[in-house]
């Protein structure tokens, strides 16, 4: 099959033929029909990701078509799949408790073993997936299984985000423009934080009821201003830096919400937080990462039901040969929307 592989890191990805994946008794092999690039594939394409080594085949943010089940899957050829991109074993207490994102034992396709830059990609722990909608296309569903689930998961499981509320969002990328989006649908006021004023328009163009320049506004002071004096109620940090994870600690009012989405890794692993402002407003911390699988239901309900449209999201669909130029442009400012590998042949 054709595959990128990382074969050093900040180098083009190299296009490869590859053996063909194997299927395990427990889980599928997928046709990929689409695969997301994502910020977290660009940590490991520099060499930031801790579990990301040369040889590694990128990609965790897939949908496919089943082409060899497993059986003890649950699953048969032809099923259309979705797939999160922590595949949680199911029996350890986190995973009983209900929260797979945090499995113990945890398999990380994209990250510790091949992932969906490629043609076909093997999935072990099919109890993990959950069916594409008829209504959704692959493209758009690509990111179900990283960006918009996780910023579900993030404002409705960690965050408790009610109608009305006030919510910040620091970061107009994939995680960020899926938490405007979502956090509208749940009824709160939406606030976009960025600093690339193309971004902060496609923002506002997607229905954010203001829009703030970090380069150019005091990011803390302008969200206080919008919001009355009293600041948000929610604010999401979606880029993993110490200047934004300050920046969406010191916008929010007495008793906010603050959930760290963005991944701080490598260079931005530790920071220096403002903890007075923690510490004076009874502020609570939350971190987030993924989504349980048994919550996709709910989110896909939404959808289905015509009340969440993700399409906005989608800004480029690339072939495979194309993913290099999208990780290189994380470099800097990324321009709007998400870019999708939907052709594997290019």
């Amino acid at each position: 099959m054709r595959a990128a592989v990382l074969r050093a890191f900040r180098e083009d990805l190299s296009i490869e033929e590859v053996a063909d994946p194997t299927c395990e008794e427990d889980g599928v092999v997928l046709k990929v029909l689409a695969c997301g690039v994502c910020r977290s594939d660009w940590h490991g394409w520099v060499g930031e990701h801790p579990r990301v080594k040369p040889g590694q085949i990128p990609g965790h943010e897939y949908c496919g078509e089943v082409v060899e089940a497993g059986p003890r899957s649950g699953w048969k050829v032809g099923d259309r799949l979705i797939a999160p991109f922590i595949l949680a074993c199911g029996s350890c207490p986190a995973c009983q408790s209900g929260q797979s994102n945090t499995c113990f034992d945890q398999r990380l396709p994209g990250f510790t073993e091949a992932g969906a830059f490629a043609e076909y990609i093997s999935v072990p722990r099919g109890h993990n997936l959950a069916r594409l909608p008829d209504s959704l296309s692959p493209v758009t569903a690509a990111g179900l299984g990283c960006r918009v689930t996780t910023a579900w998961h993030a404002l409705t499981g960690r965050a408790a985000l009610q109608g009305g509320e006030w919510l910040a969002v620091h970061g107009t990328g994939g995680i960020g423009l899926s938490c405007l989006i979502l956090g509208r649908a749940l009824g709160a006021r939406v606030i976009v934080v960025d600093v690339v004023q193309e971004k902060l328009d496609h923002a506002l163009s997607l229905g954010a009821e203001a829009a703030v320049n970090a380069r150019t506004e005091n990011v803390a002071e302008r969200i206080r201003e919008i919001t009355g004096g009293l600041g948000a109620h929610v604010s999401v940090e979606a880029l993993g830096i110490e200047a934004t994870t300050n920046g969406s600690i010191e916008c929010l009012r007495p008793l906010g919400r603050h959930v760290q989405v963005g991944l701080p890794v490598g260079h931005t692993a530790h920071m220096q937080i403002n903890m007075n402002a923690v510490y004076m407003k009874n502020l609570a911390l939350f971190g987030t990462r993924g989504m349980p699988a048994w919550r996709y239901p709910s989110l896909l309900g939404l959808i289905e039901a015509g009340r969440v449209d993700v399409s906005p999201l989608i800004a480029r669909e690339i072939g495979l040969s194309g993913a290099s130029a999208e990780l290189r442009a994380f470099d800097g400012p990324a321009p709007p929307g998400v870019a999708v590998i939907s052709d594997f042949r290019s």
